[in-house]
């Protein structure tokens, strides 16, 4: 079977620090063969968060660990101001709907632009990603029409958004995934969980690593990474 007749399936939310420090192995992945992010919604609805003293507290362990392990960088606005905002809110929502409108608007890969980008404006730049303003604004430098995108936007918020969190942890479930970020390989009707956790900080090889798996090279290294956060956000390993 052929790279093209296969997909790797992403199932991430924008809030996970897992994902952020999992995104070169997207990037990498891309290179390789067709990549679909399915946004989980870890921080939507009754798990939205309002910063303050005790999510800070929380994630910045976590956080200097993804670093260390991933050498992505976590800005000092991320830090010392958005985790220091108490006006903020942390909401993946609006951010997943973000992806699936410039998805819309002009394709696969341009979401997972979109997905990027959200990424570096909220663990670099400390910029609140679940502002629509915020939103309009990253799409605006990925080239989008400003009105375009907004009307997008709201439209995927009414009509799309909550079936694609519901679908995307079905897929979770049925795969039997733990929680973000999880990477399953489909070829054909087959889906396998690949574990991530002992690529990440090493993108070209993992890059290897699937250029194999697509060519049936290898058998595949089933499992759940433990480097991950659960469905709900309430823990991070």
């Amino acid at each position: 079977m052929s790279a093209a007749t296969q997909v790797l399936h992403y199932i991430h939310d924008p809030l996970c620090g897992w994902c952020y420090g999992a995104a070169p192995l997207v990037a990498a992945a891309r290179r390789v063969l067709p990549v679909q992010a399915h946004g989980g919604g870890m921080m939507a609805g009754r798990n939205r968060r309002r910063v303050d003293a005790g999510l800070r507290d929380y994630v910045m362990p976590h956080d200097r660990r993804i670093a260390q392990l991933t050498g992505q960088v976590f800005g000092e606005h991320y830090f010392n101001g958005l985790l220091k905002d108490t006006d903020a809110v942390f909401d993946s929502a609006p951010p997943i709907a973000a992806v699936l409108a410039m998805q819309a608007l002009k394709g696969n890969d341009a979401g997972l632009d979109m997905l990027a980008a959200i990424q570096r404006a909220h663990y670099q730049d400390g910029l609140r990603i679940s502002d629509e303003g915020t939103l309009v604004e990253l799409a605006q430098k990925l080239g989008t029409d400003a009105d375009a995108f907004t009307q997008a936007l709201r439209k995927i918020e009414e009509e799309e958004l909550a079936r694609h969190i519901e679908a995307s942890r079905a897929l979770l479930n049925q795969v039997g995934g733990r929680g973000f970020p999880t990477f399953v390989l489909q070829r054909g009707d087959a889906l396998e969980v690949l574990d991530t956790g002992m690529w990440l900080g090493r993108p070209q090889e993992w890059a290897q690593f699937l250029q194999q798996q697509t060519r049936g090279e290898t058998a595949g290294h089933a499992g759940s990474s433990v480097a991950q956060c659960d469905i709900d956000g309430g823990n991070c390993n």
